[in-house]
């Protein structure tokens, strides 16, 4: 039974597992009534899971200085207790409700303990030098158990943290892959997009278009007179010239036309499903060019 309970807590991947094999184990070791799972809990001893005939105190706290356990704890050492009632160690009254007559106590682990395990028996009962040893190597494979549990956790919470860095890493990467996309797509100056970015977005536009069986308008436009602007008042003015014939075509074309500068002074739309005329062109801008000025 005590190398089946060993296997079995090397499998535990929590505490609520470790304490389910101890508390099953420990009784069926020794043929006791009950047992129970004691944890330190700071300057308090929490029973934290129990198998016996009748509740004994599954959820509560005691200090450890009136408890048991807690002496158990505290001098690292077992206590085999025949009578509990002659043994000024045991808080009585805390007993009496309950069945027991005679216990073991062991601790989880001699150096530094983290918790107990009991065995409780409803007659009087002497407990053997041979079950207090199974009942201690339990408390150490328990001991060892409880440790895995926490490199477990700790290897868990290690591998999630690094799980959402590596997310967040491929997130800013694919990001950065993007925003490099759109600046090769994207004239600086204007902000339009630029020969490359239009006619990769236009051939798919055509090519939806063509499936759908829709009609669009294909326009050039290029600036008269920026050579003189260029020449009289410098490179500036007809940057600012250029900026400024881009922002009067995204208000005369919708918001969903294809704008672009594809050389220095020529400008393209496709305009997906109507066909204006130049003429008709020319008014809407001469038109937005009035209320600017």
């Amino acid at each position: 039974r005590l190398v089946d309970a060993v296997q079995e807590l090397s499998f535990a991947r929590d505490l609520d597992a470790v304490t389910a094999v101890v508390r099953r184990a420990a009784r069926a070791l020794t043929g006791a009534d009950g047992a129970t799972f004691v944890l330190r809990d700071g300057d308090k001893c929490y029973y934290a899971d129990e198998d016996a005939i009748e509740p004994l105190w599954k959820g509560q706290r005691f200090p450890m200085s009136i408890c048991i356990s807690g002496w158990a704890m505290l001098n690292r050492s077992a206590t085999v207790i025949e009578d509990i009632y002659l043994d000024p160690r045991i808080p009585h009254e805390a007993y009496r409700p309950t069945f027991v007559k005679s216990l073991v106590m062991v601790p989880i682990r001699t150096r530094e303990p983290i918790g107990a395990i009991g065995n409780y028996w409803a007659q009087t009962h002497r407990a053997t030098d041979e079950e207090v040893h199974l009942l201690q190597a339990l408390a150490d494979s328990a001991s060892v158990a409880m440790e895995n549990v926490q490199v477990y956790s700790e290897l868990e919470r290690r591998v999630e943290e690094r799980t959402q860095q590596l997310h967040a890493e491929i997130f800013e990467r694919r990001r950065a892959q993007e925003e490099v996309h759109r600046l090769s797509q994207t004239d600086e100056l204007t902000g339009l997009l630029n020969r490359r970015g239009f006619f990769e977005q236009a051939e798919h536009i055509f090519a939806v278009l063509r499936d759908r069986g829709e009609s669009c308008s294909l326009i050039y436009a290029d600036l008269d007179g920026l050579k003189r602007a260029n020449d009289d008042a410098g490179h500036a003015a007809g940057d600012a010239l250029i900026r400024a014939a881009a922002e009067l075509l995204r208000h005369v074309f919708r918001e969903g036309d294809l704008l672009a500068r594809i050389g220095g002074d020529e400008f393209v739309v496709l305009a997906a499903g109507y066909a204006p005329t130049a003429d008709e062109l020319r008014q809407r801008m001469g038109t937005r060019a009035r209320t600017w000025e």
